[in-house]
C-alpha cells in the first residue's frame, strides 16, 4: 500500500471537539508524529507508533513524516486545533518545499480542527461576530517589531482580534508590551476575554476590560480575544456574553 501524510488538527481539548475525518485517519495510520502533548491525546493501539518530539523541531518533526511516507507509511501529523492555523501544515509544507523531488509526489492532506480561537469564542458567546484577525505573539520566528506593527494597525483598523501564545516562561514580557499598545492604541474600554484550556477539564474564562487586564492573567494555554470597539457585554446571571454585532452603521468611517 502506498505511504501518505495527513497533518490533522485535534481540537482544542476536548475529544467530542475531534472530527470524524481526522479519527478515520488515526484508525488507519502506521505512524503519529507530533510534539509531546499532542501525541499523548492520541490512544495507543496495536499496530501503530507514536513518535512524540520536542515543540522547537517542527521542521525535523515534518521531514520525519514525509521521509516515512515515502517509504510507504501511514503517517498522521498532528496538531492542536486546525494545523493550518500556527501549527503543522506550513511547517510540513516547507519541509516538502526543501526536501527531494520525490516527496513532492506523496499524498499528503490536511485535515482541518475547531482551532482553540473559535472554540473559546463559542464558549463566551460571538466576539469573532464581524471582522477580526488573528495574531500570533510569540516572537520565535518574527521580530517583536512585526508584531507590534500589526497590534497597533489591528487595532486602528477596529478589529477584533483573538492572540494565540500571549505568554510564556521564557518571554513573559512580551505580553505586557502587547497589552501597553493596544491601549495606546485604543483606550482601556474594549472588552477582553481570556479563555484558558477551552473545553477541558481546567476550563476558565475571565471577561474584563481592556485597562483591567494584566500580563499575569495568561500563560500559553490561554487564548486572548480583543474586542472591536463595538464587542458588547450582555450581563446575566448565567454568566456574561459576549459578542460583536453583524452590522457597522454606515456614519462609522
Amino acid at each position: 500500500m502506498s505511504g501518505w501524510v495527513a497533518v490533522a488538527g485535534l481540537g482544542p481539548g476536548g475529544e467530542g471537539l475531534v472530527t470524524p475525518e481526522v479519527g478515520t485517519a488515526l484508525a488507519e495510520a502506521t505512524d503519529v508524529v507530533g510534539y509531546i502533548p499532542y501525541v499523548a491525546r492520541v490512544a495507543p493501539r496495536e499496530g501503530l507508533v507514536l513518535h512524540p518530539s520536542d515543540n522547537r523541531v517542527e521542521i525535523d518533526r515534518a521531514a520525519q513524516a514525509l521521509e516515512m511516507a515515502a517509504a510507504g507509511q501511514r503517517v498522521v501529523v498532528v496538531s492542536s486545533g486546525d494545523p493550518g492555523v500556527f501549527a503543522m501544515a506550513s511547517a510540513l509544507f516547507e519541509a516538502l518545499e526543501a526536501g527531494p523531488a520525490s516527496w513532492r509526489d506523496l499524498d499528503i492532506r490536511v485535515l482541518p480542527g475547531i482551532t482553540a480561537m473559535l472554540a473559546a469564542a463559542a464558549r463566551a458567546g460571538a466576539p469573532l461576530g464581524h471582522d477580526f484577525c488573528a495574531i500570533n505573539l510569540s516572537d520565535n520566528l518574527k521580530p517583536w517589531a512585526v508584531i507590534e506593527r500589526r497590534l497597533r494597525l489591528a487595532a486602528e483598523a477596529d478589529f477584533a482580534m483573538a492572540f494565540y501564545n500571549p505568554r510564556s516562561k521564557a518571554r513573559p514580557e512580551g505580553f505586557a508590551r502587547a497589552l501597553a499598545v493596544l491601549r495606546e492604541t485604543c483606550g482601556d474600554a474594549r472588552p477582553i476575554l481570556f479563555a484558558r484550556a477551552v473545553t477541558t477539564p481546567e476550563e476558565y474564562l475571565r471577561i474584563v476590560s481592556l485597562g483591567e487586564a494584566r500580563p499575569e492573567m495568561a500563560d500559553m494555554r490561554t487564548m486572548v480575544i480583543l474586542g472591536s470597539s463595538r464587542t458588547r457585554v450582555i450581563e446575566r446571571a448565567r454568566g456574561p456574553i459576549l459578542y460583536t454585532p453583524r452590522s457597522i452603521p454606515d456614519e462609522v468611517p
